[in-house]
């Protein structure tokens, strides 16, 4: 279908069927009749866009995947081009242009174009660069459609991940759910601690009781047995009433004990009689009360570090960790970071009322070069900031966190010093700052020529000389840690 667009046409909503959408923007009907002739045989929706005002409205509304975009000496075109990878970095944009060269073409594709030909063009040429484009935008939609059955087929109780160490976890909480008692869970701040603890519940027979959270951090010492397990009226000044605990309040469910490495010794061993007895006693109560609870318990803490230094009891430790997860870092999981990117930002534009298709291909080379300290939690808090930021239909650097990305960039100007060529540029330039500019007993004490210190010291790049080795440790040089020839 071939379509001359002058502002005022209706669109059609793009469904996975619809053939793919292509926009020719050009002011030389000249060069918009060699396109509509050269496409109008191939499988696509093609458009016809001779007024470059009114170009970005009409693609805006069009949403093509494919712009054909003519290109005169005036910097019309470059501007197009800005704009339309600034609103689509995903867009395939070839520029056709009269003032065609190896140079132009280069500055074009990394200005964000997928291609440059010239102007008059061959219909072969066109057809064939149009067609492999179709082609790849296709392969584009099914891939889209497998990760959206991915995403279902990856779903577990509230996580998502299909690395090998979230399917084991899956397959462990899946066996473990029906017949626990008692489960540790262990790992970094923001790994998901609780919604393991969830699914194991939601997974286990008692799974239409209730489950209660408690933070063992977040309880005051003072606060922390009347709370667990409950007091009578004027069992302590301002008990006003009996109160059950939370223990009572979840008997027949789980109760999730987060934090457990904070609680104190003395609630450790109150805790540990509740859990071996399932019996409680209420403050200023002699009366035992029997219960039939559950008990899931999670910390970032080093359990065993903390039992070495009598911080947290062995019997109760060993009571808990009947059954022990341990969940990984995102770091060790990155291969879910594609899946977890796709869910956060569909639930936090669906959140912020937006139309987000997605991140940038840039955007998602810096999310993958972090090293993501905060975890599983912290990726999502990005990708909300990053939503709440947008102002496109695609997250793109500028969305996200400064501080990621100075992160980022701070970890890659850390590794271009490591590399051997600069860590030996910097060495030699050390050394002849030591000598006082003295370059001959500078290439002495390296035991290197004359010509390859002075290549070194250039501002051009060039090989080593593979006489010359760098130190295992490179410090100030000083007279003592200057090496000495043979």
């Amino acid at each position: 279908m071939i379509t001359l667009l002058n502002g005022a046409s209706r669109m059609e909503k793009v469904t996975q069927s619809t053939p793919v959408a292509v926009v020719a923007i050009d002011e030389d009907p000249k060069t918009l009749d060699s396109v509509s002739q050269a496409l109008s045989d191939s499988a696509i929706n093609l458009h016809l866009i001779g007024d470059l005002a009114t170009a970005l409205e009409l693609i805006q509304k069009y949403r093509p995947r494919i712009v054909l975009l003519g290109s005169k000496v005036s910097s019309d075109g470059n501007r197009i081009l800005q704009q339309l990878m600034e609103r689509d970095p995903g867009m395939d944009v070839v520029l056709m242009t009269e003032s065609y060269s190896a140079e132009v073409a280069i500055d074009t594709i990394q200005n964000g174009a997928c291609d440059c030909i010239p102007k008059p063009f061959s219909a072969d040429r066109l057809r064939e660069l149009v067609n492999n484009l179709v082609n790849a935008t296709l392969a584009r939609r099914r891939t889209l459609e497998l990760d959206r059955e991915l995403m279902e087929a990856f779903r577990f109780e509230g996580m998502v991940g299909r690395s090998p160490l979230m399917l084991d976890l899956y397959g462990k909480i899946a066996r473990v759910a029906r017949h626990f008692r008692t489960v540790l869970i262990t790992g970094p701040t923001g790994s998901g601690k609780e919604l393991v603890a969830r699914a194991i519940h939601a997974r286990s027979p008692v799974h239409d009781h209730a489950f209660v959270a408690v933070n063992c951090a977040a309880i005051a010492e003072s606060l922390a047995e009347s709370q667990l397990f409950g007091h009578l009226r004027g069992a302590f000044t301002g008990a006003n009433h009996d109160q059950a605990g939370i223990f009572e309040y979840a008997n027949g469910g789980t109760v999730f004990l987060d934090e457990i490495g904070d609680m104190a010794l003395g609630m450790q061993a109150k805790l540990l009689r509740v859990i071996q007895n399932q019996e409680i006693t209420r403050i200023g109560s002699p009366a035992v009360r029997k219960v039939d609870v559950r008990v899931v318990a999670a910390t970032n803490r080093d359990l065993r570090g903390l039992m070495k230094k009598h911080l947290f009891r062995e019997d109760l430790y060993y009571r808990l960790a009947t059954v022990h997860f341990k969940l990984p870092t995102l770091a060790e999981r990155k291969e879910d970071l594609p899946i977890l990117q796709r869910e956060f930002v569909e639930r936090a534009s669906a959140h912020c009322g937006k139309h987000i298709r997605g991140i940038t291909r840039r955007a998602q080379t810096e999310l993958n070069r972090y090293s993501w300290p905060g975890n599983v939690r912290e990726l999502e808090s990005v990708l909300n900031h990053a939503c709440m930021m947008a102002d496109a239909e695609f997250v793109d650097v500028g969305d996200l966190p400064d501080y990621l990305l100075e992160c980022v960039r701070g970890e890659a100007s850390a590794d271009t010093l490591l590399s051997l060529d600069e860590m030996s540029r910097q060495y030699a330039r050390r050394v002849v700052s030591q000598l006082s500019g003295n370059k001959l007993k500078a290439a002495e004490v390296l035991g290197i020529s004359r010509a390859t210190l002075y290549r070194l010291l250039s501002s051009t790049k060039h090989e080593v000389d593979s006489s010359f080795t760098v130190p295992d440790s490179i410090g100030p040089a000083t007279p003592d840690s200057l090496p000495t020839l043979p």
